[in-house]
């Protein structure tokens, strides 16, 4: 069902509730029977009721299906209801509620889905690598998570800002340094005089290579470097690796098609006071001490679930990693971001507590739940049936770029937003090579392209389809079709709802097998003109709401393959 007709049956059946039972206060809710023989739509609500009030719930269902289906308006919805099992209700649709979904399609086209838009402010955070190499797979996730998640909301009206956080200070960045300047002079990445801690990928000695020929690089947001070559110069390496890195990673993104709206930095927090200001403000609030020397917050008594205290300055002076992590989302709130989203790595879970319990003791009306958390499982790369590890340019892992050069750029952001985020995820890079019903993403994008061969066939009859009468489509495989285009703006919305692109990618492969199976049994272009003209309608409604669906992934929809 729709949804505009969902609310009118929950509002319905809430009318006959109220008058069957006038103290109650039901909270109508309807889902799609797990069996498809069992009805189009059900409710427990007389089940719910029935305890309260000291009611048969059976006897319950059955008065609240008579008073129903008295209303013309439910009329229209439903053409049958009966009782099952220990008291749901399952209805099913009239023809004419099933075929509606064409006409919202028709109407709404690419809107189809799509909420007005509103004034609430989403901030996702994600991919935030640290500029000290190329982009791994687990930042490919992050990524392909992250802007699905991002055109979700986009989806429901909300104002999005993608947001990519630069590490660019402390001991990685040091070590950054110190690995470009051992190639530069010759230290190979295996000589006993190459750092313990140093970096060792090929990048390192191209980056080397630049800074000596004293190369300029561009970085994400604008910056533009010169190398001076001063081999002496720690701080002068430090500054141009980052620049270079910056950019690698932003030729990454743009392969990926991911464009960020801010690139925030680290290192600002320190220049710009935020960091001395925080720390200041939660010595002020009563919740640090300091201990053998160090500044410690109280993160136990914060009811943030932290399991023991940490330290916010070490002894010898320097601010542990949280400590920035709080300041910065301190700017997050105070630029109006109330709601925030992070995508990180699980083994970020510590941090979850530990910025929050930050937050908390500086008593400045952030909730405990801010900032939301996704916290996805790293992915294991597999090609010939063995795990792939090592990637030339990056030393020890497969980098983003290998997935986009190996599958394409639509494998890629499909196969790593198919799964829940905190799930284990297996890429094999053969399954996302073939050509076949396994493959989710060729499926999907086959169903789209069969779709554009039959319209281009039917060229002639472009002007007939999208008014064409829809009376003559009641096969059961295509009410299933109908249906599961009409579920596509509840599923767009769940998936934003719950932080879950995988509710996208599950519906769109769903959709494409209602297709399959619809135009396995149902010839499509037939010679009878009024059926062929309803069919190819129902066939460019799909065409429609899969490309609508494969947008919110960053995936394309093409015409042909």
């Amino acid at each position: 069902m729709l949804p505009g007709q969902q609310q009118q049956l929950i509002a319905l059946i809430t009318t006959v509730i109220g008058g069957l039972l006038p103290d109650a206060t039901p909270a109508v809710k309807l889902e799609r029977p797990k069996v498809a023989s069992h009805g189009d739509i059900a409710t427990n609500a007389a089940m719910q009721l029935a305890k309260p009030a000291r009611r048969n719930p059976r006897e319950l269902a059955q008065q609240i299906i008579d008073g129903l289906l008295q209303h013309d308006e439910a009329k229209a919805l439903i053409a049958s209801a009966e009782v099952a099992g220990p008291g749901f209700i399952n209805f099913r649709l009239t023809t004419a509620a099933r075929q509606a979904v064409l006409l919202a399609i028709g109407e709404e086209g690419i809107g189809f889905g799509r909420q007005a838009p509103r004034a609430d402010k989403v901030l996702v955070e994600f991919v935030s690598a640290n500029p000290t190499g190329p982009l791994h797979v687990g930042h490919a996730r992050q990524a392909a998570l992250g802007d699905a998640l991002c055109r979700l909301f986009a989806a429901q009206g909300y104002q999005v800002t993608r947001e990519f956080y630069y590490n660019d200070a402390g001991n990685q960045i040091d070590n950054l340094a110190i690995s470009v300047q051992a190639r530069a002079r010759g230290i190979e990445p295996d000589s006993d005089g190459f750092p313990a801690d140093g970096y060792k990928g090929d990048y390192i000695f191209e980056i080397a290579n630049d800074f000596i020929a004293g190369a300029s690089v561009q970085a994400a947001d604008g910056e533009s470097v010169t190398a001076t070559g001063n081999l002496d110069s720690l701080d002068d390496i430090r500054h141009f690796a980052v620049a270079y890195l910056r950019r690698e990673q932003d030729l990454d993104l743009q392969a990926f098609g991911l464009k960020f709206d801010n690139f925030y930095l680290e290192s600002s927090l320190y220049t710009s006071g935020r960091v001395e200001q925080t720390v200041n403000a939660l010595v002020e609030s009563g919740h640090t001490y300091e201990n053998e020397g160090a500044l410690w917050l109280r993160t136990t008594e914060l009811g943030t679930g932290d399991d023991k205290d940490r330290v916010m300055r070490k002894s010898e002076g320097g601010y542990t990693y949280f400590v920035p992590d709080v300041a910065y989302h301190v700017a997050k709130w105070q630029r109006g971001f109330h709601t925030a989203i992070n995508i990180q790595g699980s083994d970020h879970h510590g941090t979850v507590a530990r910025v929050r319990a930050g937050l908390q003791a500086l008593n400045i009306g952030i909730p405990k739940t801010f900032p939301a958390y996704i916290l996805h499982k790293m992915v294991k790369v597999v090609r010939n049936g063995a795990e792939v590890k090592i990637s030339k340019r990056a030393g020890s892992y497969v980098t983003m770029r290998d997935l986009i050069d190996w599958v394409g750029r639509d494998a890629v952001r499909y196969f790593l937003a198919q799964r829940r985020a905190d799930s284990e995820f297996v890429f094999d890079i053969d399954l996302a090579l073939s050509k076949s019903e396994e493959n989710p993403v060729y499926y999907i994008q086959y169903a789209h392209a069969r779709i554009c061969s039959m319209l281009a066939q039917s060229v002639q009859l472009a002007d007939q389809v999208p008014d064409a009468p829809v009376e003559t489509l009641v096969a059961p495989t295509e009410f299933a079709l109908m249906q599961r285009l009409a579920e596509y703006p509840q599923t767009v919305a769940l998936a934003a709802q719950d932080l879950a692109p995988h509710h996208m990618a599950f519906w769109l492969r769903d959709c494409a097998a209602d297709f399959h199976a619809w135009y396995n049994a149902e010839r499509v272009l037939v010679d009878d003109l009024p059926l062929k003209l309803a069919r190819l309608r129902l066939a460019r409604a799909t065409a429609q709401v899969i490309a609508n669906g494969l947008e919110l992934l960053g995936v394309s929809a093409p015409e042909r393959m």
